[in-house]
């Protein structure tokens, strides 16, 4: 039951639910040894050193031939994302990220990818300065296509009968986050309570019918575009 999860606060939700859901020890004792950014948990799952975990959506485009499921359960934006920026006045892609540097090509955007708790935080300080150097990839996808933008998505490769229940689970319980939660988030990130509340109310993580329109249309962008989904190298 090795699972791998993005550490980044937009899965703070996923993180209360996990603790109170029944679940096996082994599935916790290696719960907390793969946190990390979106691109390594994509080669951890398709070299198989993952069984499940929240990968880059581009990584799905790999299930039929490395034969895994995605999930109807992802990191949605629906309208704005705030935590994927393009920031206009420099160029690169982000490290951490398959998805949003394949999305800076399909939005045929100029500068430099940023991505999670990174983004985030950069977000904040432009606002204190009353700037604004940065395009929210999120709500310009939303502007552009008019359907959400799936950025993260769980995708299982063993017990899925376990991470089938989970999912469901997951997908019908609203989650409140605890006070002391809150507390260690903000002093990990950087990030204060009010803004992580307030960060968390733009993100859905069920993908229902739309954003699986949005998923679909993103696919067939990458195929215009001919961007290569991340592989084993």
């Amino acid at each position: 039951m090795r699972f791998g999860k993005i550490d980044y606060l937009n899965l703070l939700p996923f993180e209360v639910f996990i603790r109170s859901y029944p679940k096996p020890s082994q599935f916790w004792l290696f719960y907390n040894k793969k946190k990390s950014y979106p691109a390594r948990l994509n080669k951890e799952f398709l070299f198989g050193r993952i069984d499940a975990g929240f990968v880059s959506s581009i990584t799905a485009l790999r299930a039929r031939y490395e034969k895994f499921k995605p999930a109807n359960v992802g990191i949605i934006a629906k309208k704005r994302v705030i935590s994927v920026i393009c920031l206009s006045k420099e160029n690169g892609e982000d490290y951490q990220s398959a998805t949003s540097n394949a999305l800076l090509k399909v939005l045929r955007l100029q500068g430099r990818v940023l991505i999670g708790d990174r983004a985030l935080l950069e977000v904040l300080k432009q606002q204190t300065r009353g700037r604004r150097d940065y395009i929210d990839m999120g709500e310009k996808w939303v502007q552009k296509e008019h359907l959400p933008f799936v950025f993260g998505r769980l995708c299982v490769r063993k017990n899925r009968a376990f991470y089938a229940k989970m999912i469901h689970a997951f997908s019908k319980r609203r989650v409140k986050i605890p006070q002391y939660i809150l507390q260690k988030a903000e002093s990990q990130s950087g990030v204060c309570k009010k803004e992580i509340l307030k960060y968390l109310q733009v993100l859905s993580y069920k993908i229902d019918k739309k954003a699986n329109f949005g998923v679909e249309r993103f696919y067939r962008k990458l195929r215009i575009f001919r961007i290569k989904p991340p592989k084993r190298f």
